[in-house]
């Protein structure tokens, strides 16, 4: 999302094109330019040779860009959604296996109990032709007599209750069984619907792209500038607003870990759903970043948002994750200086990017009960 949007086309083009354009500079602007054009818009668009600004205007390719802006926040949002969703059967599928384990557990302790049963029902049987009275009468022992007497009912009266019990914690478990199946197909069939839906996004998306790999590198390289003009003005007019506060701030230790773990992957690719050791989506980096500082934090961006401490801007410090679009559909790690590292979107790679290039929704601290470190050299 908040990387170039030309990476992957680049690498579509002709190879005298994809020579010519020079690599892509980082940040992305709003995108508000043509983000309702549908992708037919395009197919007929700035073909191969066409001068874009022949008349002075940059209107075809900002369509261009907004599209693709547009697009590539739906798609990570359909992406984030799917994660999201993946986590969650994960987790139901967890669950179903412990809860299966147990039922297991029981049956066992059940056929142990009826051994039990049938032993203490076979010695009452050997004794059954006597009554309680002859059998005293007859023993040498008539007070040893008694108390075995006594004992084996005891214990007959005691296997069965423990039965009933279990029987009944057996139709508990055979319930529970139930009900965490039906609860993994539930997610199961949410995760096809929503593997679906970023499927179709992908198609979509795939469609402009191709449009994208048609243009000449001069042509790329006008819509890299409208695309770092749009991003360095969105990043002025944050910095601008006084909202980070003012002065610099140090990072816990943990935080130091996760900013030094995501600047060893600069560089790795972004892939949908990854989370490592050498691809990444935007909240597999920043989730197995704190994970490696020792400090594991939810999945998914949105996850992230919803579950971790909240920081206000003018409080945030280098580790803190900056939470971007109304969706929380996009996450990124501060590290001070007003600039993130982040894995942007499929076709580009984990980078350095503004922190005001995308609009923010928000911060969260993974570790707000730590202190900041005493020295501190921001990360470039």
């Amino acid at each position: 999302m908040c990387g170039a949007v030309l990476a992957a086309a680049a690498l579509a083009l002709p190879a005298q094109a994809a020579h010519a354009a020079p690599t892509p500079g980082p940040g992305s602007g709003s995108g508000s330019g043509g983000g309702q054009a549908s992708d037919s818009t395009f197919d007929h668009t700035l073909p191969p040779g066409a001068d874009s600004s022949a008349d002075g205007s940059d209107a075809p390719l900002e369509a261009l860009l907004g599209r693709l802006q547009s697009l590539y926040g739906e798609a990570e949002k359909a992406t984030e959604g799917y994660n999201r969703v993946n986590e969650k059967l994960r987790d139901q599928r967890k669950a179903l296996t412990e809860v299966t384990r147990r039922l297991e557990r029981q049956r066992e302790d059940m056929g142990e109990n009826r051994k039990q049963i049938g032993r203490l029902a076979r010695s009452q049987y050997r004794d059954g032709n006597l009554s309680d009275y002859s059998r005293l009468l007859l023993s040498p022992d008539p007070q040893t007599a008694l108390e075995r007497t006594h004992l084996i009912a005891k214990a007959a009266d005691s296997a069965a209750s423990l039965t009933k019990r279990l029987r009944e914690q057996e139709k508990r478990l055979d319930r529970l069984v139930d009900h965490r199946s039906d609860a993994v197909k539930d997610v199961e069939k949410l995760a096809r619907e929503q593997k679906s839906a970023r499927d179709k996004v992908k198609e979509r998306l795939d469609r402009v792209e191709k449009v994208v790999g048609s243009l000449t590198g001069a042509q790329l390289e006008e819509l890299r500038q409208l695309e770092e003009r749009g991003a360095s003005a969105s990043q002025a007019e944050f910095l601008h607003s006084g909202i980070l506060g003012t002065g610099s701030r140090r990072p816990s230790e943990a935080g130091q870990r996760a900013i030094a773990y995501a600047f060893r992957h600069l560089g790795d690719p972004y892939v949908w759903g990854a989370e490592g050791p050498r691809a990444f989506d935007c909240s597999g980096l920043t989730s197995q970043a704190w994970a490696h500082a020792g400090r594991p934090v939810p999945r998914t961006s949105q996850e992230q948002w919803e579950r971790l401490p909240r920081v206000p801007l003018n409080q945030l410090r280098p580790g803190d994750l900056v939470i971007y679009f109304p969706g929380a559909t996009h996450v990124g790690m501060y590290i001070g200086n007003g600039m993130i590292v982040q894995a942007p979107r499929p076709g580009d790679r984990v980078k350095v990017s503004p922190v005001g290039s995308m609009p923010v929704l928000g911060a969260v601290r993974p570790d707000p009960e730590a202190e900041s470190v005493k020295n501190w050299s921001p990360k470039r």
